[in-house]
């Protein structure tokens, strides 16, 4: 009868975190590279799986508390569960991965600024 709060704060993370990425690198904001287009495309549609987290997992368990058990039919049951899982550790996953294939495109620009100064 009444919605748990751990949902209300799992999803404020769930939307926190790809923000915070896109919030965080002004390249991803204003992107002038074609790989910075692609990860701010990426990060956006993170951001929209995280505001979409607890309509998607409602519809997927049936219920705000996203427990799932043994059913047979799709929603509350074994598949849904899996279903929810890979869409929460995905938000998760995929705002880490940006972050990192990010930081690996500043580090081959910075080797071939300073290889073709040398």
């Amino acid at each position: 009868n009444s919605i748990p709060l751990g949902t209300f704060i799992t999803w404020a993370g769930m939307i926190a975190l790809p923000l915070s990425v896109y919030w965080g690198i002004k390249e991803l904001r204003k992107p002038s590279e074609k790989l910075n287009r692609i990860l701010s495309g990426f990060i956006k549609i993170i951001i929209i799986l995280g505001i979409l987290w607890v309509p998607i997992s409602y519809l997927l368990a049936g219920n705000l508390s996203f427990s799932f058990s043994e059913k047979e039919t799709f929603q509350g049951g074994q598949d849904a569960m899996k279903w929810f899982w890979r869409l929460s550790y995905g938000i998760g996953i995929g705002s880490i991965l940006t972050i990192i294939v990010y930081w690996i495109s500043l580090i081959f620009k910075k080797n071939k600024t300073v290889a073709n100064n040398v």
